[in-house]
């Protein structure tokens, strides 16, 4: 039996502001680029970010890997797909940034936040089970990969 993962696929196309004077994205928007999937992925299980502030957290990137393949280009449609991997521990999430219409891939990526108390400032070195519960929540409801 296959393991089940979250997975949430956005399109976007790549803006005049995202590009630099050769009209390829700059490489740092690419961060943005995985913020924009991870907050449609988080939406997607009820933990965005207003959620996590109210349930107390809030939730650091401490690693991140970006593996540039393809330039995107000015004015191109890009999908991204992004999955979380990792949701006991850590939140670690996988991204793919594609060519929306041809379909090949430009690049790919990883995040890893760890959940901070925000009253005591700590590390946890487990997710809290607020998180936890949302995303084995979600699982238990086939709206899975």
């Amino acid at each position: 039996m296959a393991v089940k993962k979250i997975k949430e696929t956005i399109e976007f196309q790549v803006e005049f502001y995202d590009v630099d004077s050769m009209q390829v994205a700059w490489h740092g928007n690419y961060v943005k680029f995985m913020e924009v999937a991870r907050c449609a992925l988080l939406r997607k299980i009820g933990y965005d970010y207003n959620e996590m502030t109210r349930s107390g957290y809030i939730w650091p990137v401490v690693d991140l890997h970006i593996k540039y393949i393809r330039p995107m280009i000015f004015m191109q449609r890009i999908r991204a797909e992004v999955t979380l991997v990792e949701y006991e521990v850590c939140m670690k999430l996988s991204y793919k940034f594609m060519d929306a219409e041809t379909g090949a891939v430009l690049t790919k990526a990883e995040s890893t936040q760890m959940a901070v108390d925000m009253k005591t400032k700590d590390s946890l070195w487990a997710c809290p089970t607020c998180f936890v519960d949302k995303v084995r929540a979600f699982l238990a409801n086939d709206k899975v990969v």
